[in-house]
This record gives structure tokens, C-alpha cells and sequence, in this order.
């Protein structure tokens, strides 16, 4: 079977025709160079997807009920969190975030410290840094009201393309559609797109924007997004999509052909190169040995016991040469076993050394003490309480 070349797309007498040219395809879609018609008419998939989104669209804490108005506020917020995120994860530190931060005005003016700290746990901490700034910005430079237009937000920190798109449909009605992973999966199957990811992401923004509807003052972009986001999340699923259920069955190329499950297609996945370190926990009496990462970089800004670099080549003697106090002044003791942590682009090993310190014994440089009792009042990154709880045995 010969591949799908890319489509044409084209608009005629109210439909949009996508022109799939110079491809084979089974005889279940009749005969070649077929054409697959998205109307834009009453029973069209646009209004097929809605009248679906009317009746099974998820309750979530960020989403109004029907006939409600968006607030800008939760669906700016919400998009930032579930950035690489899932929304069972999300929704408890969006109403955490909620309770303490009702708009964005009372974000705004939160210091960085204390949304690190209520972000700790949910991971991709340059997000937590980017939602402070934009908040900021909002209300510095914006009155405290969100732009309603892609460019002037996509000007604001933390807000790329995808963010813009989702709040200004969301939140504003304009005509436009954001794609996320489940649109993008729900697009590649339903026009069966060859051209693998990344490559494909201009071509399956063309065609989710044909499931919009006509721009004629009725539709309901922000309402389209999310009807493909919950079809994505319930139905068009990654392994065994619920077609059966699909409001979009009969127009899905992917599911004709039977090979739905291989879309969107992918190349190979790169794994990184493992990382080797060492964390150090130090106690002194009821507190523990802590210190803050620099800004920039990885885990910016958050605390965490002191350690090693984390290395490739580590070895366990180079290591314990980075130990916070002098080697000859301390009895490492090496706790069996190590920690581990998969992080976006690696994984990483760290094994935990532990030491008990007088009392009265100084933080060095950079480095303070802090009571366990109140860890949790610490922006401390999940692989860190990993670290702590290991070596202090819990």
C-alpha cells in the first residue's frame, strides 16, 4: 500500500474538501483518490463534535458549566499546569492554588519563594517561575486583565503558541484551535497523516482548524477544543480507542484503514544518557542541611539537600569529594541502595550519604538549616523528597 501524500485543501460551495492525491487506499474507502468531505453543515463533524462535547464533556475544576463564561484567570492557569502534566495530577494543585491565589491580581503579587513552594511536587519547575512572572506582567503592564488576542499573549512569559491558542478559544471565543497531544492524535487518525512528529505539526494545525466550523459569528471554538481535548482523553485513546464510540467514526481514515493505533507516527524514541550522583542529608539535632539552586537552570530556584554534579562518568570517590563538610571531619555513612529519577531528557542514580553534626555547628556558605518539621513548607522537587526520605529512613 503506498503512502498518503499530503492533502489539499480546499473550500467549495460550503464544504471544505481535504483532497488526498495520488494514494492507494482500501476498498472500505471505496475507490482511489477518493475525497473525504468535512461539511460545515448541520450534521457536519464540527457539529457532530459539539452536539457530543453537550452531552459527555468532563467536569473539571477549571472549566465552566454550560452557559457559564470563562474566566481567563483558571484557563491560564490550568493550561500552565497541565503542560506535560495529567489532569488527574493537576486538578488538586489547582484548587490549592485557587484557595490561595483567587485571580491573578493575588498571584501577581505573591513573592517567587512562596508559588515554588506551592508548586513543589507538581514537576517542570520553570513553569512555577514562568507563572510568577506572567502574572506579574498581567498585572504590571495589563491592568490585571489577560490580552484577548494570540500575539499580545504569546508577548507574556511562559505563554508559547499552543498556551495563546487554548486561552484565547477558552477563555475569549476567538477562532482559533490549540493542539495538544490529544488533538494531535485525534487529527493524525481521523485524516491518517503519514509524516511523522514533529515534522507533522503544521499540517495537523491546518486540518484541526477545519473542525471549528464555519467562522460565521456561531461557532464555538473554545467549545471545540475541548470537545477534541475529552475526545482524545476518553475515546481516541493511545491503545484501544473506543471507535464504536466516536462521534467522528465515519469520517476517521485511520480507523477505515484498521491501522488507527499507529497514529500519530513517531520517530524512535531517544533515551538520555543515565546521570550518576551523590545527595548528602546532614542533620543537626531536629533540622536538616539544605540550600537553594540557582535560578536558571534545572530545578531553578527550589531546595534541595546538598550533592554532588550529576554526571555520566560519576564515580562513588569523586562524589564524596563534594560532600558539604570536610571528608575528615564527618562519618559518611552510605545508605544501601539509590535513589532514582527519570527526568525529561534523562534518567538519574543518586546514592545518599548521611551524617549527624553538633549542635551549634554552622551552615556553610550557601547552605542553612531548616527543620524537618516544616520541610513541607519547602519548594522541594519531588526527586528531593526522594533524597530526604531515604536518608532519614522514612
Amino acid at each position: 500500500m503506498k503512502q498518503m501524500r499530503h492533502p489539499q485543501i480546499k473550500r467549495r460551495a460550503g464544504h471544505l474538501l481535504i483532497l488526498f492525491l495520488n494514494c492507494d487506499v482500501p476498498s472500505s474507502l471505496a475507490t482511489n483518490k477518493r475525497k473525504l468531505t468535512i461539511a460545515e453543515s448541520d450534521d457536519g463533524p464540527p457539529a457532530r463534535l459539539l452536539d457530543w462535547y453537550d452531552r459527555h464533556r468532563r467536569r473539571l475544576p477549571w472549566r465552566p458549566l454550560p452557559g457559564e463564561a470563562a474566566d481567563p484567570y483558571r484557563v491560564w492557569l490550568s493550561e500552565i499546569m497541565l503542560q506535560q502534566t495529567g489532569v488527574k495530577t493537576v486538578a488538586p494543585y489547582f484548587e490549592k492554588f485557587l484557595r490561595r491565589w483567587p485571580d491573578v491580581d493575588a498571584l501577581g503579587q505573591a513573592s517567587l519563594d512562596e508559588v515554588l513552594r506551592m508548586w513543589a511536587g507538581l514537576g517542570y519547575y520553570s513553569r512555577a517561575r514562568n507563572l510568577h512572572a506572567c502574572a506579574a506582567a498581567v498585572l504590571r503592564d495589563h491592568g490585571g486583565a489577560f490580552p484577548d488576542d494570540e500575539k499580545a499573549l504569546r508577548s507574556l512569559p511562559g505563554i508559547g503558541p499552543y498556551t495563546a491558542a487554548a486561552i484565547a478559544a477558552i477563555a475569549f471565543g476567538r477562532q482559533t484551535m490549540p493542539v495538544d497531544g490529544n488533538i494531535e492524535r485525534v487529527v493524525s487518525r481521523l485524516f491518517a497523516i503519514e509524516t511523522p512528529l514533529p515534522q507533522a505539526k503544521p499540517l495537523i494545525r491546518e486540518l484541526a482548524a477545519t473542525l471549528l466550523g464555519a467562522d460565521d459569528g456561531t461557532s464555538r471554538a473554545g467549545d471545540s477544543a475541548q470537545a477534541l481535548m475529552d475526545l482524545g482523553s476518553s475515546i481516541c485513546t493511545p491503545r484501544k480507542p473506543a471507535c464504536v464510540l466516536c462521534p467522528l467514526h465515519a469520517d476517521c481514515l485511520g480507523r477505515a484503514r484498521g491501522d488507527q493505533e499507529a497514529y500519530p507516527r513517531k520517530p524512535p524514541k531517544k533515551t538520555g544518557e543515565l546521570r550518576r550522583g551523590a545527595a548528602f542529608v546532614v542533620t543537626r539535632g531536629d533540622a536538616l542541611l539544605v540550600r537553594t539552586r540557582p535560578e536558571q537552570g534545572l530545578l531553578g530556584g527550589m531546595t534541595e539537600v546538598p550533592g554532588s554534579d550529576w554526571l555520566a562518568a560519576q564515580s562513588d570517590d569523586v562524589a564524596l569529594r563534594q560532600a558539604p563538610l570536610p571528608k575528615r571531619a564527618m562519618h559518611w555513612q552510605r545508605k544501601a541502595g539509590i535513589v532514582t529519577h527519570v527526568f525529561t531528557h534523562f534518567p538519574l542514580e543518586l546514592v545518599v550519604y548521611t551524617a549527624t553534626v553538633v549542635r551549634g555547628t554552622r551552615a556553610p556558605a550557601g547552605m542553612r538549616w531548616v527543620p524537618v518539621a516544616t520541610l513541607r513548607q519547602e519548594a522541594l522537587p519531588t526527586v528531593m523528597r526522594k533524597v530526604i526520605a531515604h536518608g532519614l529512613g522514612q
